[in-house]
């Protein structure tokens, strides 16, 4: 419960409480929120078990602590049978290699072989990096084509 409190804020809470309530009282102060604290409890408890009673069997091992979204998603992510098999089925350095490795053999493949070979270009498709000529000015649209 006091995992996060350091001994610098503990301190200070105790030196606070003398200060507030006084060293006479501050046993019996102490003694009715921990009083308080347990009854909160035990509330809680009892409400947790009625819960339960009243969902039925099928809910027995319910956990109000899987309510919580985060605590929801990370069990549903490692206890799915489907995407354990996935995980494990899916390497993404071996899918990576795989694409580099096309990716060469194209290029290889694409590389010309002998001097005589590479005099005449072997078109696959249209040039995308040039640029197409501008028409004439008679053949020229009143209108943009792209802006429209």
């Amino acid at each position: 419960m006091f995992n996060d409190i350091g001994a610098l804020e503990l301190v200070t809470i105790v030196v606070l409480g003398i200060l507030v309530f006084g060293p006479d009282k501050l046993p019996k102060v102490i003694q009715d929120v921990t009083g308080f604290i347990r009854k909160v409890r035990a509330f809680s408890d009892s409400a947790k078990h009625d819960i339960r009673s009243e969902l039925g069997p099928e809910f027995k091992d319910f956990e109000f602590e899987d309510l919580n979204p985060k605590t929801f998603i990370r069990k549903q992510l490692t206890e799915n049978e489907d995407l354990k098999e996935i995980r494990t089925s899916f390497d993404l350095r071996k899918e990576l290699n795989d694409v580099s490795d096309a990716v060469k053999s194209s290029e290889a493949g694409a590389a010309p072989t002998s001097p005589a070979a590479s005099a005449t270009p072997v078109v696959t498709g249209p040039d995308l990096l040039k640029k197409p000529a501008a028409p004439a000015p008679e053949e020229r649209s009143r209108f943009d084509a792209d802006a429209t």
